[in-house]
């Protein structure tokens, strides 16, 4: 039987901890949140040489002294031992080019008596730097191996997990001397976590003294570290630094940029979404030619699949949006955005760790809410939790993609750019927009006291790495298909049924009806048909819900079966495509056309064009603002502990939309 091993993975932000995570564990990774917190747990396995090892990377952290929640979380695993998380041993990446600012941590989990090895990464940014450590020092100094890793390119990983199966740790070594405290180390870690404070200490005077005895000893010892001297030089990083961060022009290239991925998000994926619809398009031909016609084939050609179709399509342009958030953060760019933001930011209520979470949050709203922990400022730290969920993250992806080809021709061009492009980018801005708007109205609102400092390190650009963005890609799409995709595909099921079933008197009487017509009319057979079906979905139990809602929703220019898909959308915004699938595909029995193809024939009463200018635009606007994802709200309650929050978000987000959608038809139309 394997040998199981636990470790953890600890270091600042930016030392390459999640790069040598991807490099670990590979594809064996899942992510969950901590028990009884919202922050988020990556955890993974590999085995080697016959040990079972299981790596958890831990949220980075500057030191033992938790500044932000998530730090927190850290902090408690590796010094609680009744934690289930507690760790074997602890490998700490430190930054070669940066020795000085990660040996602080690095000396504290010394004196915690866990086994820790350091691995040290991104030599090879140090060497180009003339930056040279003698790792034999540093090893014999500190009393731990070190070990010298390029996790960027997986080298080193062998020799660092055989060294982290073979350490054990030395008990009688600490980096100081008892003599050297007021309080030994694990006594004030104790404190830390001790609510009471029945130690009677103070904490801050504690950890005051700590820093600055741990940071004499740090400067002590560091220059033996060096084969040589390293020099202060105005290195290539700092040149570019000069534009990116430039007051004005840092504001330009950062809008250039991001004009430039929803451009390509369009252009870029629109082919390999015209593969997938014609598969979908020829597997259902193949189905209908096949199956017996009955309702356990309607189910799944008309139900199962056509639901499914809504999710699988927007696959290349999901996958595309997260390799160029991944790809800004893996160069360090992100790390300047929230550098020059945080001015910007400060006006609103905000400060520039806001950047973070309000770009995150166009991937995804949840795992956004939770990166505002790294936020000291309470007051800051709600505001930005409250306006996040305006930006438009993946799953409104979907619903802009599909309405944008309703309404803007693919061959539209405003010189040498895609209009939808173009459209696609106001829609995100619009978002960008309504949480600045929302968050200056919260700092005059809220009366608590908001003072914080902004400290960030800037990384050192870095080539991308490939293998942990096509991780990130590979493992946010999967995550898309299966969580989404569940959700799609239960209510598309739901949906089926209830559009396919209605009191059975109405439905059989429009039956009958339209069996009489039919037999008279032979020539007319297929129009009819297609009538009689229309007829049907009308007066089923789906119809009898939609026109329950369309009076409400009328102004906005959204008729009954819109009105069905904005209910269930509300379980996940993505949903009102695989709704929208299912109810144009129980009538309709021309498999032929491809959802938007059946989207684009549709008429109103009057014979109009139903998905006109006016209705995609105030749809797309509704959907901008609406608060359309019971999980995002779940978690806001999690992370305000309180209902107050999530239901007045809400409330606010769904009138905004209502009143924005009105205007937005009412002068399109």
């Amino acid at each position: 039987m394997n040998k199981k091993l636990n470790i953890a993975l600890m270091g600042n932000p930016n030392s390459g901890k999640s790069t040598l995570f991807n490099s670990i564990t590979g594809l064996n990774q899942k992510v969950a949140n901590f028990a009884g917190v919202t922050v988020e747990k990556k955890s993974g396995k590999r085995i080697f040489n016959s040990t079972d090892i299981t790596v958890i990377d831990l949220p980075g952290c500057y030191s033992l002294f938790p500044s932000s929640i998530d730090e927190k979380i850290a902090v408690d695993i590796v010094s609680n031992k009744s934690n289930k998380n507690y760790p074997d041993k602890i490998i700490v990446v430190i930054d070669a080019c940066n020795l000085k600012k990660h040996l602080f941590l690095v000396t504290q989990l010394i004196d915690l008596e866990i086994p820790i090895i350091i691995a040290l990464n991104m030599l090879d940014l140090a060497k180009q730097q003339n930056i040279l450590l003698d790792t034999t020092k540093i090893e014999k100094k500190l009393g731990v191996p070190v070990v010298e890793i390029n996790a960027k390119k997986n080298k080193g990983i062998t020799e660092l997990l055989q060294k982290t199966i073979d350490t054990n740790v030395n008990k009688n070594h600490t980096c100081f001397t008892k003599s050297d405290y007021d309080i030994t180390y694990n006594k004030l870690v104790k404190c830390l976590n001790d609510s009471s404070n029945n130690l009677n200490i103070n904490s801050s005077r504690a950890k005051a003294t700590e820093t600055v005895r741990r940071q004499k000893f740090i400067s002590s010892v560091l220059d033996s570290f060096y084969k040589n001297k390293p020099t202060n030089i105005y290195s290539f990083s700092d040149k570019i630094d000069n534009i990116l961060t430039h007051k004005v022009w840092g504001y330009v290239i950062f809008g250039i940029i991001m004009f430039a991925v929803f451009q390509s998000i369009y252009s870029l994926a629109e082919y390999p979404m015209q593969w997938i619809e014609s598969i979908f398009q020829i597997t259902s031909n193949y189905l209908q030619n096949i199956l017996p016609e009955n309702s356990f084939s309607n189910l799944l050609i008309n139900g199962v699949l056509a639901g499914l179709e809504g999710v699988v399509i927007f696959i290349p342009q999901i996958a595309f949006l997260f390799a160029f958030i991944s790809l800004l953060e893996d160069t360090g760019y992100m790390a300047r955005v929230s550098f020059i933001m945080d001015k910007l930011m400060r006006r609103f209520g905000l400060n520039g760790k806001s950047i973070v979470p309000l770009i995150s949050g166009i991937a995804c709203a949840i795992p956004a809410i939770m990166s505002a922990r790294t936020i000291k400022s309470d007051k800051e730290r709600l505001i930005t939790i409250l306006v996040t969920p305006f930006m438009s993250c993946a799953a409104r992806l979907p619903v802009y993609a599909l309405i944008i080809s309703l309404i803007i021709p693919q061959s539209a061009k405003l010189w040498i750019f895609n209009v939808q492009g173009f459209a696609l980018f106001f829609l995100y801005f619009l978002g960008l927009f309504a949480a600045l708007s929302t968050a200056f109205i919260l700092k005059l609102l809220l009366k608590t006291p908001s003072k914080s400092l902004f400290l960030m390190e800037l990384p050192s650009y870095k080539i991308p790495n490939w293998k942990s963005i096509s991780l990130t890609i590979y493992e946010k799409s999967k995550s898309f298909v299966l969580d989404a995709g569940k959700i799609i595909i239960a209510i598309s099921i739901i949906l089926w049924a209830l559009s396919s079933y209605g009191p059975k008197e109405k439905m059989n009487s429009i039956e009958n009806s339209y069996t009489q017509k039919i037999n008279a009319n032979q020539d007319k057979q297929e129009s009819l048909l297609s009538e009689m079906n229309s007829k049907k979905l009308e007066a089923s139990y789906a119809g009898i819900i939609g026109k329950s809602v369309e009076p409400i929703i009328k102004p906005l220019g959204f008729d009954w079966k819109m009105g069905i898909a904005l209910i269930t959308s509300f379980a996940a915004r993505e949903v009102f495509v695989g709704t929208m699938a299912t109810i144009y595909s129980v009538p309709d029995s021309n498999n032929n056309q491809t959802l938007r193809q059946k989207m684009a024939s549709q008429t109103t009463p009057s014979g109009e064009k139903q998905y006109s200018l006016a209705v995609g635009f105030s749809l797309m606007i509704f959907y901008a603002f609406a608060m359309q994802c019971m999980s995002t709200l779940a978690i806001v309650y999690q992370e305000t502990k309180s209902w107050t929050w999530p239901i007045a978000q809400f409330l606010f987000m769904g009138t905004v939309a209502y009143l924005a959608s009105f205007i937005t038809y009412s002068i399109l139309s």
